[in-house]
């Protein structure tokens, strides 16, 4: 097992440590001071790695792997945001991300004060041999198309909450010192193995039918669609029949498929597409009223609860982002 740690408060070192990862990290002159980077992770036989990363600062991060990897990320403390392909999505410690980098492409997380996340990463290799297993074929045999899974995994219950207590006890071993469970390796084979199968076998994913003997569709054109009528439509006085039209699917049909594919229902998609839009204007500048009649424009009634969504989701208040717009 080869161990991973770092610390430093330097911005110049924090980001000379992750250049070498394929990882840029951008944190602002304001939120220089808070910076804390600490990682804290290990290697394991199988081609694993299972760590800890705080930044302190609010921070966002552009990552390019050059291998290829899956990576799953699950907060501990705070949120995390990660944009893919033009899509986001939000990681608490209620949901984690799974980020398939072979198939997703290069991504942007943005890290909020304070937050601690874990990170588990499998490389293609390891998912590719064990999936080979599951399906009696080759190891030697590549993917094509490349293995995709569904992006959003439960924490609450089920394989997603089994692996994060397994992350999180390999974890508390490494930063305890004492090895006990990281010089066992039968342990840790047990725990690779547990975390690649319980993925391949219950997290939806593009080779699912080749398991099960049906096909799920990893990027449902029934969500495509509602999505896209959606971002069409921000200004629009939407209604759920409309984004269920728009979709061509019965109303159930539509809400399961965004919560596998999306983790929220449409009309939760709906609020937060508009929440981003009142944070573009304010951003940009383009604001010629005030921040109550910006924010009832865009659908929000009830200002305390659309300042503490907007706190919630964005780090400040709507005030904050206009004021250092100006």
């Amino acid at each position: 097992m080869v161990s991973l740690q770092f610390r430093s408060r330097s911005l110049e070192e924090a980001l000379a440590f992750l250049y070498g990862k394929d990882i840029c990290l951008e944190i602002t002159r304001r939120h220089e001071r808070s910076l804390n980077f600490r990682v804290n992770g290990m290697y394991l036989p199988a081609g694993l790695y299972v760590g800890s990363t705080e930044y302190g600062a609010k921070a966002n991060v552009e990552v390019t792997p050059r291998r290829l990897d899956y990576w799953l990320i699950i907060p501990i403390r705070g949120m995390t945001e990660t944009t893919v392909r033009s899509h986001q999505f939000v990681s608490d410690v209620r949901q984690a991300f799974l980020y398939s980098y072979p198939a997703m492409g290069p991504s942007r997380i943005r890290v909020e004060a304070g937050a601690l996340r874990m990170t588990v990463v499998m490389s293609e290799a390891s998912l590719q041999r064990q999936l080979a297993v599951l399906l009696g074929r080759s190891p030697d045999t590549p993917l094509h198309p490349p293995l995709e899974f569904a992006p959003v995994v439960d924490l609450t219950s089920g394989h997603g909450r089994s692996i994060a207590r397994l992350a999180y006890l390999v974890l508390r071993d490494c930063e305890a010192g004492d090895g006990s469970l990281t010089r066992n390796p039968l342990a840790l084979a047990s725990i690779e193995q547990f975390v690649l199968t319980e993925l391949l076998l219950s997290q939806p994913h593009n080779y699912s039918g080749a398991i099960y003997g049906t096909v799920p569709q990893i990027a449902s054109r029934d969500v495509t669609r509602a999505i896209d009528y959606i971002e069409a439509n921000l200004h629009a006085p939407i209604t759920l029949s409309d984004i269920v039209e728009a979709a061509g699917v019965p109303g159930r049909t539509l809400f399961k498929h965004f919560e596998t594919f999306r983790g929220i229902s449409p009309m939760e998609y709906l609020r937060a597409a508009r929440l981003e839009r009142v944070r573009e204007l304010l951003q940009n500048g383009e604001v010629t009223r005030n921040i109550t009649d910006l924010a009832t424009a865009w659908g929000f009634s009830h200002m305390g609860r659309f300042s503490a969504e907007y706190r919630k989701r964005f780090g400040e208040r709507p005030s904050e982002t206009l004021k250092r717009s100006r």
